[in-house]
């Protein structure tokens, strides 16, 4: 078994604009109403690789920068882990377009932004963090995955670890191929010990046998088109202090348990 303590959340979809107005619609308190995320300016960025951020880099700092907001963590101290099941879907379009064209050009840019760590890199420039980073794909495991890795390291090593899951809707006709149909990001600043930030503890412990139950909630459809959504039943405790276990299959055969307590 593995644990760690939550000391802050993002998360952005469309009509969900952060951790603060995600927690009123888990609550009751507003409505959950379908509208479309705006492009994010990073902050952080520098202007040069602001301009070169794509989309899928856009919503990784829009919830990164949203979690460290929260907390009184430097950025600088945390380790990462990125978690995206396929990668920047724009660019793989884009440069799997230009190769069928006579001259094959692939531009700097797109080759810059074709590897899978690419968020993770403009990230660690903007934090200018020098501790290690990992980046992660799963396919639909992805988010669980990524926890795992996250919580282990941030155990292992004692060390506060800024987790990220985020995918984009892929254009056509990748979209036929891999129907994630909407946008969705989650960052969650794990640290080793309880401090008087701390949110909850998530401990995580493997099993041969996985129950996994459904979420019944109005945001299930993201769950459903977005691997990265299936963050959401875990958040949905999160935001209401509730104790509990969310179970999770993943494609070997086996499961993981996620055990959640309130701080």
């Amino acid at each position: 078994m593995i644990s760690a303590y939550i000391n802050s959340i993002g998360v952005a979809a469309p009509g969900i604009e952060n951790w603060a107005h995600a927690c009123k619609i888990f609550s009751g308190e507003v409505s959950y109403c379908y509208t479309k995320l705006e492009k994010y300016k990073p902050e952080l960025l520098p202007a040069n690789e602001r301009r070169r951020a794509t989309d899928m880099v856009r919503l990784a700092f829009r919830i990164c920068e949203q979690a460290m907001s929260q907390s009184s963590i430097n950025m600088h101290d945390c380790a990462s882990v990125f978690a995206s099941s396929d990668g920047d879907y724009f660019i793989i379009d884009q440069i799997c377009r230009a190769l069928l064209t006579p001259e094959k050009m692939v531009s700097p840019t797109q080759f810059h932004n074709s590897v899978h760590n690419s968020a993770a890199g403009y990230w660690s420039i903007a934090a200018r963090s020098h501790h290690a980073s990992n980046s992660i794909s799963a396919l639909d495991d992805s988010f669980i995955l990524g926890l795992v890795e996250a919580i282990t390291f941030c155990q292992l090593e004692n060390q506060p670890v800024l987790f990220a899951a985020y995918d984009i809707s892929p254009p056509e006709p990748l979209l036929e191929r891999r129907q994630v149909h909407h946008d969705f990001g989650v960052a969650l600043l794990l640290v080793p010990s309880a401090d008087l930030n701390s949110l909850a503890k998530l401990e995580i412990s493997t099993s041969s046998t996985i129950n996994t139950a459904s979420f019944q909630s109005e945001l299930s459809f993201l769950c459903e088109t977005n691997p990265a959504a299936r963050s959401l039943p875990i958040l949905e405790k999160l935001s209401l202090s509730l104790a509990g276990e969310i179970s999770f299959n993943v494609d070997c055969g086996s499961g993981y348990k996620v055990n959640i307590e309130p701080c």
